[in-house]
């Protein structure tokens, strides 16, 4: 089965993880996988393992770049010669929809996650480009049903990867104290992951612990100075080695007012780092099994609370650590994951 997925971007994001990790693994269900999108570290990486890669211009939502994506991404079904198209997210789902005219191929959408006020726009749109939608998180395929759409559920996995460092060399090349508390944010530095709500709390730990934030975006520059008077906070940018990071930090922390199932909270459970995240979507799904704290979204105060007690607290962060990592691996099985998919794309896609 030929497979191509349609991502606008491959660099940092849960998202981008995802595809990465299907890429990896298709092989052994018979997949034959190429992926095309705006490039970034996880498309060179699979451009390494001999995976088909395809640029295409990030369309932005401007009607000219949608259009040229469009035509990049028919290029790479013409190369490529697809079975069936997986597009990531409602944009990709457009430019794919739009670069397949007059195939008829089949084009499936996974819905990642959206904003409140997108999910009416969204449907619409998914209703007309996709013959079938994958939601990632129960919470997801709920709000998609209020307007109309019938989305699968298939919650998303974690990859493993293992770290090719220990702890004690990242904390070294960083500059950071062996022993300090450290909690770790992997999250672009976008409107929608809230990190003013993030600083704001850390502000209220206190010190004897530091934040590091991974990732980048266009807030970096104001968040920069609102981190200026506080202790121990660094922008550490974008990063290709997630597993080294997740060796080196004691918790991880998600303050975004909206998410899909997040990625980067199931790699802190797989890691066993417990997760400080906000009560939004599928993150009460990821962590339902324990291995962390929910806290209301933009809520300073019950963030710092949550992150205070785990930080300080080893044995709380080692009992949090060990439920998370077994939920994850009960209810976020990679192969169960590809088997889902598997099913999907040979009765939804080639065979109809």
């Amino acid at each position: 089965m030929r497979v191509l997925h349609v991502i606008s971007e491959m660099g940092a994001g849960g998202a981008e993880a995802l595809v990465a990790g299907m890429a990896r693994a298709g092989g052994e269900f018979g997949w034959r996988t190429a992926v095309a999108s705006g490039g970034g570290h996880r498309a060179e990486a699979l451009r390494g393992l001999g995976v088909p890669t395809f640029p295409v211009p990030v369309p932005r939502r401007r009607p000219v770049g949608v259009l040229r994506a469009a035509a990049a991404t028919r290029a790479a079904v013409t190369s490529f010669r697809p079975e069936v198209v997986l597009a990531h997210n409602v944009s990709a789902s457009v430019v794919a929809r739009l670069a397949l005219l007059p195939r008829r191929l089949p084009l499936l959408t996974v819905c990642h996650g959206l904003a409140d006020a997108d999910y009416p726009r969204a449907a619409r749109l998914l209703r007309h480009t996709s013959r079938a939608v994958v939601a990632v998180a129960e919470a997801t395929a709920t709000r998609l049903r209020e307007h109309g759409l019938r989305p699968l559920v298939i919650p998303n996995a974690v990859f493993p990867q293992e770290p090719r460092v220990d702890r004690a060399t990242v904390r070294s090349a960083l500059g950071a104290d062996p022993d300090v508390p450290v909690a770790l944010c992997l999250a672009r530095l976008e409107p929608q992951k809230r990190h003013d709500v993030l600083l704001s709390a850390w502000a209220r730990i206190g010190g004897g612990a530091e934040l590091w934030l991974a990732g980048d975006g266009s807030l970096r520059p104001a968040l920069e100075r609102a981190a200026a008077g506080l202790t121990g906070v660094r922008f550490l940018g974008n990063r290709p080695d997630v597993p080294d990071l997740l060796a080196a930090a004691d918790v991880t922390v998600l303050t975004s007012d909206w998410e899909g199932m997040p990625v980067a909270v199931l790699e802190s459970l797989a890691a066993g780092l417990p997760v400080v995240a906000t009560d939004v979507d599928g993150v009460g799904e990821a962590l339902i099994g324990g291995g962390g704290v929910v806290v209301p979204p933009r809520d300073p105060d019950a963030a710092a609370g949550a992150l205070r007690a785990l930080l300080f607290d080893p044995a709380k962060r080692a009992a949090e650590g060990a439920a998370g990592r077994a939920a994850v691996a009960r209810a976020h099985d990679p192969r169960a994951l590809m088997r889902s998919y598997d099913e999907l794309l040979r009765t939804w896609g080639i065979q109809r």
